[in-house]
Order: C-alpha cells, then structure tokens, then sequence
C-alpha cells in the first residue's frame, strides 16, 4: 500500500523546510520530505566540533537581508544574535582591511588619510567602463589594477577555476568598494545569526508542521517514487540531475573542509596575530587571495559569541565537481547559462513540479533569497489552488 501525500518535497534545505512549513500551516496540506544526508538544514547545517565549538561544516553562513518580510518570517521560529560579520584579507605577509575600504588604503600608502584622499585616488586609477560586463571589470572599473590583483583576481581563480573576465559581473559585484572606515562585509541592513544556531530553527520550522509532515533522512528522492502517491512535488535539488542530465551536466565548484582545533595554550600562543584573547585570527573570515592552496579560514567564535576557551578554525578548500561530491556552487557563466536555459524550458512545461532553491534554479543566492523564493513559491501555489477552487 502506497504512502499518500499532498505534497512530496525533496530536500530538507531552507527551500523544502519553508515550503513545508507554510503548505501544512497554510493550505493544510500533507508533505513527505525526502532528504538524502543524515540531518535536516542543508548546507546551513551547523553542529559542534570535537572542541566544543560551534561551526558550519559546510562552510560559513552569514545570515542577511533587506527584506522584513523574510525577516519577520524567520523570527517566528527563532531569537537572533545580531552580529557585525568582519572579513580580512592576508597577502603580501600582512592583513588586510576587507572589503576594500579607507582603512585598506590607509594600510596601502602607509599613513593616515581622509575619504576625499581617496575617492581622488580611486578616480585616478580605476578603468573607465560604464557597463562591465564581467567581474574583471566591475572591479578594475572601481579600483583599477592594483587592488583588484591583490584581493579579487587570484582568489576569484582559486574559487572558480575560471578567470574574473569570465565569470559574470555579480561574482565580484558582490563585494562592495566603500570609501569610508567602514569595513562590514556585506552590505545588508540587517545581519545576524540564529541565537541558537540554525539547528533549532529548523528543528522549529519541522516542529510548526506537526503531524502533517513526515521527515525521511538517509535517502534518495528516486528510491522512495514508486511508493509514495503525491499531487505535487516541490523539487530543490540539482536541476539537470532531475532531467537526468538530457542537456549534459550543469558546471559546479565543490568545496573540501579542514577543521583544527585548538586549546587554551596554543591560542596563548597566537594572541599576538589575533589580538584577541582566545581566537586564533584576528578576524571572523580571513581570505587568502595569492597564497597556499585554501582560499579562507573561518574562526565561527568571532560570530557566534560563545564563550569556551577553546576555538575551531575552518579552511576552505576549492574543488572540482564530479558526480559524488557537494554542487556548492553553480557557474555564473555564459556556458553554463546556455545549458540551464535548457533545463530550465523543460521545467515550464512541468505542471505538478515546483522547482525552488539554488540548484533547482541554477542561481549563486544568498539564503534569504532561497526562503524568499520559497515564500513566493508557495504564494503562487495557493493563488492557483485557490482559482482552482473558485476563491
């Protein structure tokens, strides 16, 4: 006898857990999630370390954004530890003020200087491209040469296996360029982390569904198909693997992790790079642009605020992707776009599949904009449920 839902959700991510929790709540609708690792909360999945430290094994997770309403909608599932997210760069044997600021440019000329200072001396050397087209240019356009070889060319390199002139101008145009002290690393007014981790908000998003939702781990999607029935089936996983790779497969970086811990005595030792007792970088983030084989280390303490003599570093390592590791990160290029354009004709024609999140999409988002698109998701499931129904 067949399980029988409403719903059949595949993957247990901010995208699935979203619209679980709002087709349950909302439209009382019975959903199946169906998730292929052993715990729920996708890459934003954090746990602690063999130190007692609190990281993300998946690589860091700066929660920000604009928007109230996405906001509004997590804080019904938990607190916030609001949080100044501060990153530095290491190049050239010394660290570095990052995102490019006064202070980096104070740190460059070697003396104290005003904002007009250096607004003249960016004008002076930057590129003059009115549109840039790719991520080479956004930044050379802002800051010329120099400060793009020393903090964007070798790491966008690292990260992507790809060239900045070859990558789309959102790579770099992330990362702002401020001519003041300023020196958060994103820009969103709103920034901060879940007081208790993001393993209670999502256990709090399951915990909203009731008994409406059923949670299986340690499973793949394909395996379970012919055993349950469904109306709908909200897919968040990789798009060309759900096409069963028709059009070839989506380009992807993966990423390899090193975690190290460290005791009060080493971290004694490393007081005078940290300038902080008990951390082990002076910083949350520190990026290596044009050194060694990572591209950054993350001490989550800076962050989290927890307070444990101990401390965990993470590095980050870039990876091709092959079938069996983690697509972190899809290719915002124009080869890999032709191919998604393709998949993505096929998923319009679906009429009982929603695709929602990054890989089901193929888009380089932020986690606020993955819940973002799920809430507009199931916005547009109820509009249609309810023209259906005659509402």
């Amino acid at each position: 006898m067949p399980w029988k839902f409403d719903t059949l959700i595949v993957g247990a991510g901010f995208s699935g857990l979203v619209m679980a929790e709002r087709l349950t709540n909302e439209l009382g609708k019975t959903c199946l999630v169906v998730e292929k690792r052993d715990h729920i909360g996708g890459n934003a999945h954090d746990e602690y370390s063999e130190a007692g430290v609190l990281i993300h094994p998946y690589g860091p997770h700066y929660f920000r954004t604009n928007s109230d309403k996405i906001k509004d909608y997590l804080s019904r599932f938990t607190e916030w530890h609001e949080v100044k997210y501060q990153v530095s760069s290491f190049t050239e044997g010394r660290y570095w003020s990052f995102p490019v600021n006064l202070k980096t440019f104070e740190q460059l000329i070697d003396r104290d200087a005003t904002e007009e200072e250096f607004i003249a001396w960016l004008e002076e050397n930057k590129v003059d491209i009115p549109e840039p087209k790719n991520s080479e240019e956004v930044i050379i356009s802002q800051t010329g040469w120099d400060l793009y070889k020393k903090f964007f060319e070798g790491y966008t390199l690292k990260q992507w296996k790809r060239h900045p002139k070859d990558l789309d101008a959102s790579v770099c145009g992330r990362i702002p360029i401020r001519t003041n002290r300023d020196d958060r690393y994103l820009r969103e007014e709103f920034q901060a982390l879940p007081k208790h981790g993001y393993r209670v908000l999502f256990r709090n998003l399951v915990k909203a569904c009731g008994d409406k939702l059923k949670i299986l781990l340690n499973t793949d999607y394909r395996e379970v198909m012919n055993e349950v029935e469904y109306d709908h089936m909200v897919f968040t996983g990789s798009i060309d693997e759900f096409y069963d790779y028709k059009h070839g497969r989506l380009p992807y970086r993966s990423l390899k992790f090193q975690f190290e811990d460290y005791m009060p005595d080493t971290l004694k030792e490393r007081e005078a790079v940290s300038g902080k007792p008990g951390f082990w970088q002076p910083t949350l983030q520190v990026n290596y642009p044009n050194d060694y084989d990572f591209t950054r280390t993350v001490e989550l303490k800076h962050a989290t605020g927890q307070a444990t003599e101990n401390s965990t570093v993470v590095r980050e390592f870039p990876d091709d992707y092959a079938p069996g590791k983690e697509p972190y990160y899809p290719i915002p290029a124009e080869d890999s776009a032709a191919i998604y354009k393709q998949y993505e004709e096929l998923a319009k024609q679906e009429k009982n599949v929603t695709f929602c999140g990054r890989l089901a999409t193929y888009r380089y988002y932020n986690m606020d904009q993955c819940v973002g698109m799920a809430l507009k998701r199931f916005e547009d499931l109820a509009a249609r449920q309810n023209a259906t129904a005659g509402i």
